[in-house]
């Protein structure tokens, strides 16, 4: 952690619902600027939905989520991303029947300072060969690269990045991986929700353990070592 930092986010008791059926028990966690955190766990313990919390897209949620210092707990989504969060959802959202290009200037510019379209076509080469394919066309990883590279236009400096090596091949995670790393060098503050631990703890400062909608352990990257066992419990692996 770097306490020295401004803190980006601060959630305390985070509490959600699918209907009736409770998702996420009193989430606590922070991340500072500049800082790449992971969320870990197995499918269902909760990571998705905090994200979606955060970003107010779940309309069931309790607790305060702090962003730059505003509560946003009962705000829309369209606020939240106002204050500087963007979103890489599981889904990714690509638009199949626009070109990569068209996909990439689609979302509003909320702030000054975001990447221009050559600028993610350097950081995501292969976009770049495929600027006028339809999204239909592309590859998964391709479709990952894309959706990360939208957010980037923004100018937003917070990024919710969820999944985004889920089903990838290597050598894609490996590109993702490198560009994830690139981004943070370049400052940007990053919330990633991962399954892969071997891939986050490759770009991780510190890691929380989720398990049944609750945050079970914080560890620090430079820990990794003495948590084996107990992650291989947590993630099953």
């Amino acid at each position: 952690m770097q306490p020295d930092a401004e803190l980006v986010l601060q959630v305390r008791d985070l509490q959600a619902y699918y209907g009736e059926s409770k998702a996420l028990h009193g989430v606590a966690l922070e991340i500072r600027q500049g800082e790449l955190v992971t969320l870990l766990g197995r499918n269902g313990a909760g990571k998705s939905t905090t994200l979606k919390c955060i970003m107010g897209a779940i309309p069931k949620r309790y607790g305060s989520v702090l962003l730059q210092g505003t509560e946003v707990i009962a705000a829309p989504s369209n606020r939240i991303a106002r204050l500087g969060a963007a979103w890489c959802p599981e889904h990714r959202g690509i638009f199949s029947s626009l070109s990569v290009e068209e996909n990439l200037v689609l979302p509003p510019v909320i702030a000054p300072g975001g990447m221009s379209v050559e600028e993610i076509y350097t950081l995501f080469p292969n976009l770049a060969e495929r600027r006028r394919s339809q999204g239909t066309r592309l590859s998964g990883g391709e479709q990952q690269m894309l959706a990360i590279g939208r957010i980037l236009r923004t100018g937003s400096r917070f990024l919710l990045l969820d999944e985004p090596t889920e089903g990838l091949a290597p050598v894609i995670i490996q590109n993702i991986g490198d560009a994830i790393r690139i981004l943070k060098e370049r400052g940007y503050t990053i919330l990633l929700v991962e399954q892969n631990f071997h891939f986050a703890s490759s770009v991780a400062d510190r890691h929380y353990v989720m398990e049944d909608g609750l945050i079970a352990e914080h560890i620090l990257a430079a820990d990794i070592a003495g948590a084996i066992d107990r992650l291989h419990e947590y993630l099953a692996v």
